[in-house]
């Protein structure tokens, strides 16, 4: 039998023959964010002029995607579970798809067939002394995706941070692989703004001491841990990875002693932040890189200690629906693991879920509490599972809130700007209820 080493020689090539395998037709699944295998990506895009008809699936893409663009029109199309600002655009004009769906039951569509998978293109750490590799910043649906596959394309990154928790993946199991030694790609930190602390003060207020974590990235999500950093015992089982975790670890309020599963550990699905971050992650044993269908299975949320679920949205309108993926009929986003975790904590004892959003948009000009929904508008968390609504004015509880009282809390946490409108608005369609409001 070949030892492993034998086995690397023997599939080691170059990207542009490593994507040879990639017929006119197929489906090629790729990491994403910034765990995409960017040689890989560059080699296939390289290839367009020899295929047609390749769809390209993956979440959001923080790379170039090439593959949008107009002129790939003939030979890529994207199937997107996530815009973001380099593939939104491809969508809108009808030159890619995107599929509303929870972010747990993506491997699902894999695992099953639905979706069957010619080409699976990942990175992956360089082998450990036995040939096992590991997914580094990208456990999500990524073995699902290469456990489906026909073929499965490597890229061997030697800067490419090595994490625990998942299964690694053998030297044995790849197609072909491909060494490669550049930066991983990051994403800056978001700035805190006035308003964001506002708002970041009025979340912290809701997290108790030993609760459990999860937030994503962005000013508000700095916003929030920068003023967590005097809580205890705080634990972390999230779907998105960002720098705000490194900084509660370091301040010492990071511990996980309180979780009920996973004590003491920091787990997630992909990660997503600067290199010192991925310098953080790199071979910590704190840290576990769990496959979404885990991280994001809402029992398995509803089974931490005191969880409590940050994220964020474009509208919330009177009744408590939020949109948090479109702008009216144009797809901005994606559903992600909003309502994952938001239903996750529904069932968990003492459990929290918050939409933390700024008041308003376009520097002012815009109210992001609205009487209703953007026409067109889809609905990423409905009324039934929303719980807390925060603005830099305040916290809007609605669980279990009558639509009167829903509509109240809801316009007290809006810009003061727009309350009189508002308010004007919500008894328009509920008369009834401002006769209420004047005989109490």
């Amino acid at each position: 039998m070949d030892s492993w080493q034998e086995v690397y020689k023997r599939k080691k090539t170059s990207a542009d023959e490593a994507v040879k395998v990639i017929k006119s037709g197929d489906r090629v699944v790729t990491s994403f964010a910034c765990g995409e295998p960017q040689t890989l990506i560059e080699a296939m895009v390289r290839r367009a002029p020899e295929i047609t008809d390749v769809e390209i699936d993956h979440m959001i893409a923080m790379g170039k995607c090439q593959y949008c663009d107009p002129s790939m029109e003939k030979h890529f199309r994207h199937r997107s579970f996530f815009l973001g600002p380099n593939s939104r655009q491809a969508i809108n004009d009808g030159r890619g798809d995107f599929v509303p769906i929870f972010f747990h039951q993506i491997p699902w569509l894999y695992k099953k067939g639905i979706l069957p998978v010619d080409v699976a293109m990942i990175q992956l750490s360089p082998p450990d002394p036995r040939g096992w590799c590991s997914l580094g910043i990208c456990a999500d649906y990524t073995i699902g995706a290469m456990e489906a596959a026909k073929y499965v394309l490597a890229e061997i990154n030697e800067q490419y941070p090595r994490t625990y928790g998942v299964r690694p993946v053998h030297i044995s199991e790849l197609t072909y692989l491909v060494e490669t030694s550049r930066p991983v790609i990051e994403s800056p930190r978001a700035p805190i703004g006035e308003v964001e602390k506002c708002i970041g003060e009025n979340v912290a207020s809701q997290v108790d001491d030993g609760s459990t974590l999860q937030m994503g990235i962005g000013s508000i999500p700095e916003a929030v841990a920068s003023l967590l950093t005097h809580k205890k015992n705080l634990g972390v089982h999230t779907e998105m990875l960002g720098d705000w975790c490194k900084d509660l670890a370091e301040a010492g309020a990071l511990t996980g002693q309180k979780k009920s599963m996973h004590r003491l550990k920091i787990v997630a699905t992909f990660i997503q932040g600067t290199k010192s971050l991925y310098d953080f992650v790199h071979e910590n044993p704190l840290v576990e890189m769990m496959p979404v269908d885990y991280t994001n299975d809402p029992w398995v949320i509803s089974r931490q200690h005191k969880m409590v679920s940050i994220n964020s949205a474009l509208q919330v309108d009177l009744q408590g629906q939020v949109c948090a993926d479109s702008l009216g009929t144009r797809q901005y986003s994606g559903v992600g693991g909003q309502v994952d975790f938001i239903r996750g904590c529904a069932q968990c004892p003492e459990g929290k879920s918050i939409i933390a959003l700024t008041s308003t948009a376009g520097d002012g000009k815009y109210s992001r509490i609205v009487p209703i929904l953007e026409p067109g508008a889809s609905v990423t968390t409905s009324r039934n599972d929303v719980h807390y609504v925060v603005t830099e004015y305040g916290v809007a509880d609605l669980r279990f809130k009558t639509l009167r009282e829903r509509g109240e809390a809801l316009i007290n946490v809006a810009h003061p700007n727009f309350r009189e409108g508002l308010r004007r608005e919500f008894y328009q369609r509920h008369p009834g209820y401002e006769r209420y409001c004047r005989t109490r």
